[in-house]
């Protein structure tokens, strides 16, 4: 199950009790004080993982406690600190404060570490409020709750490219075709319910992540369909690949599909729209699909060296569109 948003209560260890105790030895009278203080509570610190691409991993974890400082001891001794819960996230993960709305973190990078909770402070045994004056405290205080948040995780995904399209249009088709990823693919609307991610690589051994984004209607932007949900799931794309059926058996046009996700995107966010983009119109090897396509041409006015005409099924027009592709990330 693929989760993107999550609501947690995130809680520092309390700090270990202080003690009252005395140093009872032989021929030692009057030993004094000997009351150790608690340790420190545990803190709780995220830490951004690239090998996750979910939030599933914590659907079950409402609640997130570090573990609290353990009392002092007789002797002076000092109590053992709480251990620090340390949680893994996916990169590009943000974390907001549930009740101001503010933004804590964002998480980009692999190892990117962040403590959000604080653990308290451990208390003070009576050995530490010994002084010149006062020879024999009977004295000692409590170790301190650690610091207590409620956060909303909301994860935006970190692509390189962004594959958007109209439901049926054939996103994950191609995904599958170029990168061998295991997705799922039917003849219905809104077969993809989550993003799909793959990889494809380039000559020189790198990678290209892809994000297939679940299909957008219109009026996506205002919740219509599967809505915005997972429309943040493009803004960190470097660049986007429109993926349009260039069939026309949807009863509409790749000129109409093309216009509609424009207008969509950039009723959601402007600035999703100055990213790099290519357009694929898919299905070519469906009768009548040369008209529309010889149409969306010469009037959508986007560059012909950014238009590709393929058939994902068949992988047919596949290699220059993937040329292309990697040629837009070479270094």
């Amino acid at each position: 199950m693929f989760v993107d948003a999550l609501d947690v209560t995130v809680s520092g260890g309390k700090g270990g009790n202080g003690v009252i105790a005395w140093r009872r030895e032989k021929f030692i009278p009057k030993g004094g004080p000997a009351g150790g203080g608690g340790g420190f509570g545990g803190s709780v610190i995220v830490e951004a993982d690239a090998s996750l691409i979910s939030l599933e991993h914590l659907k079950n974890r409402r609640f997130l406690a570090a573990a609290n400082g353990a009392g002092g001891g007789g002797g002076c001794r000092q109590g053992r600190a709480g251990g620090d819960l340390t949680v893994k996230v996916p990169l590009g993960t943000l974390i907001y404060d549930r009740e101001t709305k503010e933004l804590l973190c964002d998480l980009l990078y692999e190892g990117q570490k962040v403590c959000l909770c604080q653990g308290g402070r451990g208390g003070r045994g009576n050995a530490s409020f010994r002084t010149s004056t006062r020879r024999a405290p009977y004295i000692c205080t409590e170790g301190l709750p650690g610091e207590s948040k409620e956060v909303r995780l909301e994860l935006k995904l970190i692509a390189d490219v962004g594959f958007i399209g109209m439901p049926n249009a054939g996103k994950s088709t191609l995904l599958a075709q170029i990168s061998g990823a295991p997705v799922r693919i039917g003849a219905y609307p809104f077969t993809t319910l989550h993003p799909n991610l793959g990889y494809i690589e380039k000559p020189d051994a790198t990678r290209i992540l892809i994000a297939d984004i679940p299909g957008i209607i219109e009026g996506a932007h205002s919740n219509k369909g599967l809505g915005l949900r997972f429309l943040k799931h493009i803004e960190r794309s470097s660049a986007l690949v429109y993926v349009i059926d260039g069939s026309g058996i949807e009863e509409r046009t790749p000129l109409e599909d093309f216009r509609v996700l424009q207008a969509e995107l950039l009723a959601y966010n402007p600035a999703v729209l100055e990213k790099p983009f290519l357009i694929v119109l898919n299905k070519n090897d469906v009768p009548g699909a040369d008209r529309f396509i010889e149409e969306f041409k010469a009037h959508s006015g986007c560059p012909q060296e950014r238009v590709f005409s393929i058939s994902a099924e068949k992988g047919l027009g596949l290699s220059s569109f993937l040329s292309c592709l990697h040629n837009s990330f070479s270094n």
